[in-house]
């Protein structure tokens, strides 16, 4: 009896000590690797509006506005579901426009330097408040954007919103600064064209004019407002926002702001210390104690404090607007402070110099920047019908180091719609490039709302031009308000071509949310295609992606009315890469699952037959089990 007892007592602090190490170590929770990331740019004032008038120039009485709380529980689910990890709100910031809100201590906009009748988005009036078109009771707008950025954290999404540090709106009023901040160019010396702490630079002597509208134009479309009298009261006049030093800015240049000073006297040289080129490998906590203790200009300042400001309210992501415009060295300053508070924040930049690219990831601590000049312009002749995909391999060679932080989109708010005429006419003629865009890269993606229902931007909504839905004026969007029918947010008006196109984008998005491969390694076989397959030529394009347990090879066909019967070839060295042994293997297709397609392995060489119809493309994957 003593024995069982003994056994008995030692089983007792055998399961005890088992207990007590559980506690200590807890079980750790498997390491998720690192995903494709989807942007989701929405114009926030578009996205809710249900009015069909689309009167040009019309109020937003006569045309309607959207509001935060339109992007409910039910619109932020089928975003989600879309396949979409971030949403970027453009337009949520305070930006000069002509609706009269001085009930809510809103001084009123001078149709003169306001674009449109809503406003340019990038003509920011005031950096510690929201725009009051957003909101259902203005006096409450920020607390709405609160509750916007927390119910689409709820949904499973990251928010990002815009910061353009090089101008501000022409009348900039900060009325929201907190305690301590100074208004934009309160404190300027004017008599001076330029000194270090200025926010502004002048044009000593010159009141500002407002400029020659040329080609008929005229603002507001001709409509009489007591404001809209070709006058504006700026003396001295400050440079434009586009850099334009002149008194009278031509009407094609950023007449509506005024640029910001940032320590680069006019002659081009700096008043602050320079980065040394050393510090283009170094890591952002390097780049923080670097400007520790050294005194930069006002403006650096002010532009921290904004940034802190909005991402300490919840906010996970900026898109800085023209960057390039801005010197490097204050991107270092500020996004290593943001780094160093928030290591997750996503950092965006509008960059389109190539040359810039690199100086601007490495020693700006961007974390993204636009491919436009190189991808997005290329594949855009493709669609177009006069670029061959020959091309792309070269463009991808071009920036292999960086590839991982040159974004991809079709579209977004400066671009033409893809089923614009001027575009490709069709959103199905842009089908194979979203494919191509979506997957050759390790880079996030960019979708502007209402890409994905085929969005043709053809209304005439006042300032600019049709092909590009309008960032200026009130107006609606046809093919996104059927989608919303009536607020269900359930596509329940859409067209079935219309319904079938938003099933691609949406099996095409969240394939690549979820895919290892596109993470991985890349290869381009479509020269080895060229060379090696009948019938394969520049209309067509083909590459592998993968990692040890996913292999994908993708093809996409541009041409939109032939249909190539070929046997793709995957070359030797990559199939002895995967170490795939001969013999047949079924494929998983993304886009057709019943579909039954093979891998034949013979001698090394890969092998797969198939017709590919007009605009069509193919994802196969092979996964190791």
């Amino acid at each position: 009896m003593k024995g069982a007892n003994f056994f008995f007592l030692m089983l007792a602090v055998f399961v005890l000590t088992q207990c007590d190490k559980e506690k200590e170590e807890p079980t750790k929770e498997p390491v998720v690797k690192e995903r494709k990331k989807v942007i989701y740019q929405v114009f926030t004032r578009l996205f809710g509006n249900e009015n069909t008038r689309n009167k040009p120039w019309g109020t937003l009485e006569e045309n309607g506005v959207g509001k935060f709380n339109d992007f409910n529980d039910k619109a932020l689910k089928e975003i989600h579901d879309l396949g979409v990890s971030h949403i970027w709100y453009t337009g949520v910031l305070h930006h000069a426009m002509v609706t009269d809100y001085a009930a809510y201590g809103i001084s009123n906009d001078d149709p003169d330097v306001v674009k449109g009748r809503a406003g340019s988005p990038y003509a920011v009036k005031d950096y510690y408040n929201v725009d009051p078109d957003l909101a259902v009771d203005p006096e409450q707008r920020m607390e709405e954007f609160e509750a916007l950025i927390e119910r689409t954290h709820k949904h499973g999404m990251k928010v990002i919103i815009d910061i353009v540090p090089n101008h501000v709106a022409r009348k900039y009023e900060g009325k929201n600064n907190p305690k301590g901040v100074s208004d934009f160019g309160a404190n300027d010396d004017t008599s001076v064209e330029y000194k270090k702490d200025n926010n502004f630079y002048y044009v000593i002597g010159e009141p500002f004019r407002v400029p020659n509208w040329k080609d008929g134009y005229l603002p507001l479309g001709g409509e009489a407002h007591p404001l809209a009298d070709g006058k504006f009261d700026e003396n001295p006049a400050k440079w434009t926002g586009n850099g334009s030093r002149a008194s009278q800015p031509d009407m094609n240049d950023w007449y509506e702001t005024v640029k910001i000073n940032y320590g680069v006297r006019p002659d081009g040289s700096k008043d602050f210390e320079e980065l040394p080129a050393e510090y283009a490998s170094r890591d952002h906590r390097a780049h923080n104690d670097f400007w520790k203790g050294k005194e930069v200009p006002d403006s650096w300042k002010k532009f921290r404090d904004i940034a802190h400001f909005w991402l300490n309210k919840g906010v996970d992501g900026l898109r800085y607007d023209m960057a390039e415009m801005v010197p490097v060295e204050f991107w270092s300053y500020l996004n290593s402070s943001i780094k160093a508070e928030f290591p997750e924040a996503l950092l965006l930049a509008e960059v389109y110099n190539p040359s810039l690219y690199r100086e601007y990831l490495h020693k700006g601590k961007m974390d993204y920047l636009y491919d436009k000049v190189a991808f997005y312009d290329s594949i855009k002749h493709i669609v177009k019908g006069y670029g061959w995909t020959d091309h792309i391999p070269k463009v991808q060679e071009e920036i292999e180091d960086i590839e991982h932080n040159m974004l991809h989109f079709l579209e977004n708010h400066d671009e033409q719609r893809i089923a614009s005429p001027d575009f490709a006419g069709s959103a199905e003629n842009g089908k194979p490039a979203m494919v191509v865009s979506t997957t050759i890269s390790t880079s996030p993606t960019l979708v502007y709302f209402a890409q994905e229902l085929g969005e043709p931007g053809e209304e005439n909504a006042g300032f600019g031009s049709p092909t590009r839905t309008s960032i200026f004026d009130y107006i609606g969007v046809p093919n996104h308000q059927r989608w919303m029918n009536g607020k269900k947010f359930d596509g329940g008006s859409l067209s079935a071509e219309e319904k079938d196109l938003r099933e691609f984008y949406k099996t095409l998005l969240n394939f690549s949310l979820k895919s290892e491969a596109l993470m991985g390694d890349y290869r381009e076989i479509h020269y080895f295609n060229k060379d090696h397959t009948p019938g394969y030529d520049h209309r067509i394009f083909s590459f592998v992606r993968w990692t040890d347990n996913e292999k994908l090879i993708v093809v996409s066909n541009f041409d939109t009315d032939r249909t190539y019967d070929i046997e793709l070839k995957v070359p030797e060295d990559i199939i002895q890469t995967w170490e795939v042994q001969n013999g047949s293997f079924a494929l998983e297709e993304i886009f057709d699952p019943i579909s039954r397609h093979q891998l034949t392995v013979e001698n090394g060489l890969g092998k797969i037959k198939l017709l590919l119809e007009p605009l069509e493309s193919k994802i196969f994957s092979i996964k190791n089990e």
